[in-house]
């Protein structure tokens, strides 16, 4: 499977199957096969690593399975990290634009009061740096969990029986 090389840090994928919603979700009931855990929820299917196989970057597959009108489905896929740790690192980028614009607000002020502002420049600075080090810190991520996330995708693949060049 390639993914893409963009600034995509949860890459998504689509597959239309000639086969039912319901059919597809029986395929991955009582489908535990090591090193993969299953979950299903409605129309959506987790798709998870045994903690024993697992490590910090890790990733996890949900798909999302939706009837046509005529015979078929489509299958919408998307790769992320564990849950907690993606909330976690949307929280860390949230606190420093919160404090980016704190500080921006501050340094305004003290530029309209004619006080020096220098440390406010300086630490909006270092707020850019924080958000940049973010950045490439979930972009090691992806590439350290790329072999995993074809490892799920050729489980998913294999499960509704698509044979593809990868598996």
């Amino acid at each position: 499977m390639a993914l893409p090389n963009t600034i995509v840090l949860r890459p998504r994928f689509q597959l239309i199957l000639n086969k039912n919603a319901n059919f597809i979700l029986e395929l991955f009931k009582n489908s535990e096969e090591h090193p993969f855990i299953t979950k299903i929820s409605d129309h959506h299917v987790f798709i998870r690593f045994h903690k024993s196989e697992s490590n910090f970057w890790s990733p996890q597959l949900q798909i999302e399975i939706v009837d046509q009108e005529e015979d078929g489905s489509i299958v919408y896929g998307l790769f992320g990290p564990n849950p907690t740790l993606w909330t976690f690192f949307m929280f860390i980028h949230f606190v420093v634009a919160t404090l980016f614009i704190i500080i921006g607000t501050w340094a305004y002020s003290s530029h309209a009061l004619e006080k020096p502002y220098g440390l406010q420049i300086g630490l909006m600075i270092f707020m850019v740096i924080i958000w940049i080090a973010l950045y490439f810190f979930g972009r090691a991520g992806k590439r350290k969990g790329k072999p995993q996330m074809q490892l799920l995708h050729q489980y998913l693949m294999q499960r509704i029986g698509i044979h593809t060049k990868d598996t």
